[in-house]
């Protein structure tokens, strides 16, 4: 369903928290109407408004309209889902077990590519993301086909989603000498620089963080690190990072996705280390694995942004994953006992790009006038009860199109 015009009628905002003996007990909401033009969000009025125009309006019935969400990690280049379901394998040499796999996995499974890439932005979709960031592999077993595949299945949900693709040496930027393959990706469609742990994988951290940092500059891109390493080698790794974004001047332009080190030292040492972060605008990607999660209330209270992710979808790496980043947000919630009404609001902002309906105070922070209409409508009271009950998505909408799901029945 496509309009440049219309209203979105009876819609549940946030207004504020309600306050007893100055703690907040719950999450205020009121009913709104919208006008959306062009994609965006043009007009914000009351439930009393009476309109005097003739668009057409989509009656939301008192559904809570809330940001729509971003995975911002995950491989839709290389699922299962969509086709015949299939366990992993027990990877008895770690992730070198998997490179081995791909080698004869990724060629074989390059005909359904596409389509299963496509199934899996379905699923994203039903659960209200519309914003995706694929890793996508590029290595001399596949070379740019994965990509191809993936590129094509971006361009079949063009005007639903909005995809970046990450070129992704998931065998080893030097180890599969893949540098060539890299620059020919970045000029063919992928947008963003990745990569895999420079010191397990590669075998030499300053080599490969160097090479990484050149193709960035090169072709004027981000970049998106897969680094697994734990420890003080792990730390190590981050920090040469570090010192190479400062100096190359890619300040806001660099995310660790895992970042698992972090895990892994003392809190006082991941607070200094998280302020080194904020400075240079790093972020961290994180899949809020159950065994070893980062410390990411702390981190981001130290001002690094963290995004959420599903990373492996029903793949040959992990059997797991429902493709619903507001499930990684309840997890987030719940690992970090995150529980008051404050607190699971604000745990929205991890996967909507920062963006929550109330600040900490209670002031209304979103919608506004000139926002992108890329909306989720959920059956839930507020944002605190969306995270922690993961609430069903009624219906999505990129950039005022409905993408997933259907507008609630009329009143």
């Amino acid at each position: 369903m496509q309009n440049d015009h219309f209203w979105f009628t009876h819609v549940r905002l946030e207004t504020g928290y309600r306050l007893e003996n100055g703690v907040v007990t719950g999450t205020e909401t009121g009913i709104f109407h919208m006008r959306v033009e062009q994609g965006n969000i043009a007009q914000i009025e009351p439930e009393t408004f009476v309109f005097e125009d003739s668009l057409p309006k989509r009656d939301m019935n008192g559904k809570l309209m809330l940001p729509s969400f971003r995975d911002m990690h995950i491989h839709l280049d290389k699922t299962y889902y969509g086709g015949q379901w299939k366990a992993p394998s027990i990877a008895t040499n770690g992730i070198f077990t998997r490179f081995e796999e791909e080698r004869e996995l990724l060629p074989k499974q390059l005909p359904v590519a596409r389509e299963r890439a496509g199934k899996l932005i379905e699923l994203l979709l039903q659960a209200g993301t519309t914003r995706i960031r694929s890793h996508c592999n590029i290595d001399p077993s596949i070379g740019l086909q994965n990509l191809e595949a993936t590129l094509q299945a971006a361009e079949d949900y063009k005007g639903k989603a909005g995809i970046e693709i990450v070129a992704f040496p998931q065998h080893g930027l030097l180890l599969s000498q893949s540098v060539s393959l890299m620059r020919e990706a970045l000029r063919n469609g992928a947008s963003l620089v990745g990569g895999v742990d420079p010191a397990t994988v590669d075998g030499d951290i300053e080599k490969s963080l160097q090479t990484t940092m050149e193709l960035a500059v090169e072709a004027d891109a981000d970049i998106d690190l897969h680094i697994h390493d734990g420890g003080h080698l792990g730390l190590f790794t981050f920090q040469r990072l570090a010192d190479l974004t400062e100096e190359a001047g890619w300040q806001g332009r660099v995310t660790i996705s895992h970042a698992l080190a972090l895990a892994d030292i003392p809190q006082e040492k991941a607070a200094a280390f998280a302020d080194r972060l904020a400075g240079l605008g790093i972020s961290i990607a994180s899949s809020v694995p159950l065994g070893r999660t980062i410390p990411i209330p702390l981190l981001h209270e130290r001002g690094v942004k963290v995004w959420l992710g599903d990373d492996s979808i029903t793949d040959h790496w992990s059997p797991f994953g429902k493709g619903d980043v507001l499930e990684k947000a309840g997890t987030l919630a719940e690992r970090f006992h995150l529980v008051d009404e404050v607190e699971l609001g604000q745990t929205l902002g991890f996967i909507t790009g920062g963006v929550t309906p109330l600040n900490r105070n209670g002031e209304r922070m979103w919608p506004r006038v000139g926002d992108e209409a890329s909306v989720v409508f959920v059956d839930a009271g507020c944002s605190a009860e969306a995270v922690a009950r993961r609430s069903e998505r009624v219906a999505v909408f990129f950039k005022g199109n409905l993408v997933a799901g259907a507008l609630p029945a009329a009143r």
